[in-house]
């Protein structure tokens, strides 16, 4: 066990359909309250599907540990190529369904479950909403997605010259290449979630968008979808941020604690979720 002045932070496996997936699980030192248990966030870490680690993530699954007082357990889930799609989300709810299981050693409310995840991550954290709903899950507090890969279509990606962004369009379709190697996948629901007509009964979601990302439109559209099929949305674009900056921004980490500190007080006094703010964009930043 790892240990740091404000989180106890552990390394082991779950068991997965392709074998052992290796998580990060990070608990508050600081005792809960008396028969309190504290919120759950699965965080998953980027990459494009193909590369990226426990490491990646440690930042965001920190700051949201410690500052958000919640049990945060990261996934390693498997990369493309050696383990294409249906791979990685199949292990994002192997992963979900062993914490349910274990809620009680975890001492977390699976009343309050939330997924997230940046760049591919943020896909399998989309997709794993799709999937608990579809399979019958434990309904999902919430979702956060940080510029999140949602289109291997790549029909809205924005210009990266002109945007300045450190993510192409040429990366991008590397990374598809590899994580569905099947034309017909980037078709299917958990592999695209931007061509999701049924969103209706997803769990609130908040997005975040870096203005010098190819990936933003593609993300503010799916917001807009989430919006139109009745789910409380709550987008925010920060400006003059790229891609791979965008998941260690402190403000939108400190933005992430807020919007689930609020998320949490609304299920406890049992409000309905129409309360939160529909559409928003990021105070800095013209839409």
């Amino acid at each position: 066990m790892q240990a740091s002045h404000s989180l106890d932070i552990r390394n082991f496996f779950v068991p997965g359909p392709l074998g052992r997936i290796p998580v990060r699980l990070y608990q508050p030192v600081q005792a809960a309250a008396k028969g309190e248990q504290r919120a759950l966030v699965m965080y998953f870490h980027g990459g494009g599907f193909t590369s990226g680690s426990l490491d990646d993530a440690d930042a965001p699954a920190s700051f949201i540990a410690h500052h958000g007082q919640a049990v945060v357990l990261s996934v390693g889930y498997a990369l493309a190529p050696a383990k294409p799609f249906p791979a990685a989300p199949e292990d994002a709810f192997a992963a979900a369904s062993w914490a349910c299981k274990h809620a009680d050693e975890l001492n977390v409310d699976l009343d309050r479950m939330v997924v997230a995840g940046d760049d591919a991550g943020g896909s399998l954290a989309a997709s794993l909403t799709l999937m608990t709903r579809d399979r019958c899950g434990k309904p999902l507090a919430a979702q956060v997605l940080i510029s999140p890969m949602l289109d291997p279509s790549m029909r809205l990606l924005g210009d990266a010259g002109r945007l300045q962004s450190d993510l192409t369009a040429e990366t991008c379709a590397a990374s598809y290449r590899q994580y569905l190697p099947q034309t017909m996948q980037r078709l299917h629901p958990y592999a695209a979630p931007l061509e999701v007509s049924r969103l209706a009964g997803l769990p609130p979601a908040f997005i975040a968008t870096a203005e010098r990302d190819v990936l933003c439109p593609e993300a503010e559209k799916y917001a807009s979808s989430l919006i139109r099929a009745g789910v409380p949305t709550q987008v925010s674009r920060f400006a003059g941020i790229t891609h791979g900056a965008l998941r260690t921004h402190l403000p939108l980490l400190k933005e992430i604690v807020n919007f689930l500190r609020c998320r949490f007080a609304s299920l406890q006094r049992d409000e309905s979720a129409h309360d939160f703010m529909p559409f928003k964009l990021h105070p800095s930043t013209p839409f």
